[in-house]
């Protein structure tokens, strides 16, 4: 069954290889994907973006992004996936953006919204959307537990990475390492504090995306802390963010929201290298006590566990990763889904 879908990304972060949002790596796994598979795949993307399929360009905004530029890009959007709609016999369409609510299509194609964010981070007009046949899901089982009451979900759908694409050896050297953007949230500032109270060198790779609330973080509490051996550096893309990853000691992440997954842990674990993270939402799952990292509670404790890196088989955290985290059941998870949903657009019709 050949399918057309419409990918929707969060109107202000390219979706590009070297991008650093989870939800825009999904989104280009499954457009890669389904490119391989024989399935149109049309992709609703700001400016910068690369895909395999078509990709339908709005602009992306330039300088800070303030209340108008945001309600200005949404308003592209909406745009966008209504000429989109209007000039491709669409199938599904599949929202990956924490404001989705606030451009989805017109009745008439079904619509999987895919929950990347904590939930408590969506508005309850996107968690109980009044457009019919508007599915949504998460991306992972701790995620849906946490789902407040009287929201339906389809079952989540967890996300995955290639574990073959890390399987490249590179000689281990001495830094920590952290992939994030550069947001409050993912607590850049304690991975600098943690790798300062260790004595070890860290390199943070991650996107600063034009908000002022980012902005002042970095400026106040990331940049201060930095030093000859605690680096930012620019985002990388793949071939380089493989090398980090196999050449770290380990991979720090303080994050100090609920995480609802995390190919970063995913990808530590495909590259042999340990995880330190706070067992923060599904991080508690992902990282395996012992096995492939440790799960700490504070700057103190991820100090600590920096000088016991040595302990992790590198070997053992392929072989979770292999098991557990493969992109293979991430795509064929959603290419059931998109049947499903147009099978069931079809039988309506």
């Amino acid at each position: 069954m050949s399918l057309t879908i419409l990918s929707v990304a969060y109107p202000f972060a390219p979706v590009a290889p070297d991008t650093a949002g989870g939800a825009e790596q999904v989104l280009l796994a499954l457009d890669r994907a389904s490119c391989r598979a024989g399935h149109r795949s049309l992709v609703v993307a700001c400016r910068g973006s690369k895909v395999d399929g078509t990709l339908i360009e709005v602009p992306r905004p330039a300088g800070e992004l303030d209340d108008a530029a945001i309600r200005r890009g949404r308003e592209q959007h909406a745009q966008a996936i209504r000429d989109a709609l209007q000039r491709y016999p669409v199938d599904l369409v599949h929202m990956h953006g924490l404001d989705f609510h606030a451009y989805l299509p017109p009745p008439g194609v079904p619509v999987l919204a895919t929950l990347h964010l904590p939930l408590a981070w969506y508005t309850a007009e996107a968690l109980s959307p009044s457009r019919p046949d508007t599915w949504l899901h998460c991306v992972s089982a701790d995620q849906q537990e946490r789902a407040p009451e009287h929201t339906w979900l389809l079952p989540p759908i967890e996300n995955g990475v290639d574990p073959a694409a890390f399987d490249a050896g590179f000689a281990r050297r001495g830094f920590a390492l952290m992939l994030s953007r550069i947001c409050p949230e993912k607590g850049i500032h304690l991975a600098i504090e943690a790798a300062r109270q260790a004595g070890v060198p860290l390199l943070v790779s991650g996107e600063l995306y034009p908000y002022a609330a980012h902005r002042r973080y970095f400026e106040t509490e990331v940049r201060p802390r930095l030093d000859r051996l605690r680096r930012c550096i620019h985002p990388v893309g793949p071939a380089a963010k493989r090398r980090l990853l196999a050449s770290a000691r380990c991979v720090l992440i303080p994050s100090l929201a609920e995480e609802t997954s995390s190919l970063v842990a995913m990808e530590a674990a495909a590259a042999g290298t340990p995880v330190i993270a706070f067992a923060r939402g599904a991080l508690g799952r992902i990282v395996r006590e012992g096995l492939t990292g440790f799960l700490v509670e504070d700057v103190a404790s991820m100090s600590r566990a920096i000088g016991r890196t040595d302990e992790i088989d590198p070997a053992a955290c392929q072989r979770v990763a292999r098991e557990h985290f493969s992109a293979g059941f991430m795509v064929d998870a959603y290419f059931r889904r998109y049947a499903a949903l147009a099978t069931r657009r079809t039988s309506a019709a």
